[in-house]
C-alpha cells in the first residue's frame, strides 16, 4: 500500500482549497485554471450518465490527496510504519 500512496502523492493534483463537498471539482479547476462553478456544473451533468459520474467522483474522493497530502483511503488502510 505504501507504493500506492507514494504514487498518488506524486501526481501533481490536489483537492482544491475552494471545496464544497469533497474538493474534487475545486482541485480540477485549480489545476487547469478554470472556474470552479463551471467544473461543478459539468460534474453534475455527468451524474446523469448511469454509473460513470458518481463512480468516478467516489473513486477520486477516495484516492486523491488533500492539500496536506493526506489520502482518505490511507485512513482506512494505513501503510506500513517503518521505524526511522
Amino acid at each position: 500500500m505504501d507504493t500506492l500512496y507514494r504514487t498518488l502523492r506524486s501526481i501533481p493534483f490536489r483537492r482544491g482549497p475552494r471545496r464544497w463537498v469533497g474538493g474534487i471539482c475545486g482541485g480540477i479547476a485549480a489545476k487547469f485554471g478554470w472556474d470552479p462553478t463551471l467544473v461543478r456544473i459539468v460534474v453534475l451533468i455527468s451524474f446523469i450518465l448511469p454509473f460513470i459520474g458518481p463512480a468516478a467522483y467516489v473513486i477520486a474522493w477516495i484516492l486523491l490527496p488533500w492539500q496536506d497530502n493526506t489520502i482518505p483511503l490511507e485512513r482506512v488502510f494505513p501503510g506500513t510504519q517503518r521505524p526511522l
